[in-house]
This record gives structure tokens, C-alpha cells and sequence, in this order.
């Protein structure tokens, strides 16, 4: 609970009442690597913010590959915002990548946060802000970068889990095969 507390704290600090309000309306939970958090056809019930571990959020296409989306790790968030806010089914998953602490809110719950503790509602636009901006840009290079460009990117988006995801999942996030991945990480260390 602590880690959540201390990555409110960096957007605007809680007093001792609003810590409790918000201790008795989220959940603590253990993840298992490969256990999902949501799955396509399911309405994602929670915002998850990561304690230890990493997610991925990823949809599957006609083919039955995957096309990773976006991944988390510590002091992270994940969901799918728009069925959260919706409430209509995912068209996506979210799976640990590694054993995961996660921390959860349900819908009702934030939604009771934001008005007893506006301090939430400023934090949380702030958080999906980012969020929004970050998936803008990863469109943008999707169509305006090269796979080095790209693979920057990520390193500069994740600088901590370069060494923890295995090339499959860096490939597919960045929509280029391992094989291609390996020969970009080649030529950057030649350069």
C-alpha cells in the first residue's frame, strides 16, 4: 500500500484521512506470471496500478498474433481505459509477464474516490494525460520512424525493462520480427 501512497504523493500529498479513505476502497493482489488481469470479451474492471512485476496489454489479430500495446512495471499503471469507463467488453488482454504485487481500484470505488478526495481526480487526469501522450507518440512513430527510431523510443519509454522482457515482446511492441529486433540491437552497438 505504501507504494502507492508514496506515487500519489510525487502529484500532490495526502493527509492521514484521505490515506485511510483510500486504504479501504483498493485491493491488494498476487499475480502469477502468465495469469491474466483481462481478457478479450470481458469488461476490465479495475485500474492496476504495479507494486513489483510487469504487464503487458496486448490484442491478437485475424492471424493470431500478438501486437503488444503497452507494458508496466513498478510504479506503473494498466487497464483498458476505455471498456473501464465504457464498460463494454476488452478487445485486448493484460497478462504478467513476471510474478506481480499489483494494487487495484474498481469503477465504483475510483468514481467515490474522485469525489471524496478531489486531490484523485486531478491526480488520476494527470496520470491518463500521460498516458494519452505516450500513445500518441507511439502512434506517430508507428508511421514516421524507422525500427531503430523505434527501439530508442522504447528503451527511453522503459529504461528498466530492456534486460527484463525477452525479444519476442520487445519485437511485437514494436511491430518487427525478433530476428529484425536482434540485427537493430546489432547495428546500435557497432555505431
Amino acid at each position: 500500500m505504501q507504494a502507492l501512497i508514496n506515487h500519489f504523493q510525487k502529484y500532490i500529498p495526502l493527509n492521514e484521512a484521505e490515506i485511510q479513505l483510500l486504504e479501504g476502497r483498493v485491493k491488494e493482489r498476487k499475480i502469477k506470471r502468465k495469469q491474466m488481469i483481462l481478457q478479450e470479451g470481458f469488461v476490465c474492471k479495475h485500474y492496476s496500478f504495479v507494486v513489483s512485476g510487469c504487464f503487458k496489454m496486448y490484442g491478437i489479430d485475424d492471424k493470431g498474433y500478438e501486437h503488444n500495446i503497452q507494458f508496466a512495471a513498478e510504479n506503473d499503471w494498466i487497464a483498458d481505459i476505455g471498456s473501464f469507463h465504457s464498460q463494454k467488453p476488452s478487445k485486448l488482454f493484460i497478462e504478467a509477464i513476471e510474478p506481480a504485487e499489483v494494487i487495484q481500484i474498481e469503477r465504483q470505488d475510483l468514481y467515490f474516490l474522485y469525489i471524496n478526495i478531489p486531490k484523485l481526480d486531478r491526480i488520476f487526469k494527470v496520470i491518463i494525460e500521460n498516458k494519452f501522450v505516450e500513445l500518441q507518440n507511439r502512434v506517430l512513430q508507428t508511421f514516421s520512424s524507422t525500427a531503430e527510431q523505434r527501439y530508442l523510443s522504447f528503451l527511453e519509454q522503459y529504461p528498466n525493462l530492456a534486460n527484463r522482457l525477452p525479444n519476442t515482446q520487445i519485437a511485437s511492441y514494436l511491430g518487427i520480427t525478433p530476428e529484425f529486433l536482434s540485427k537493430v540491437r546489432k547495428d546500435l552497438t557497432r555505431k
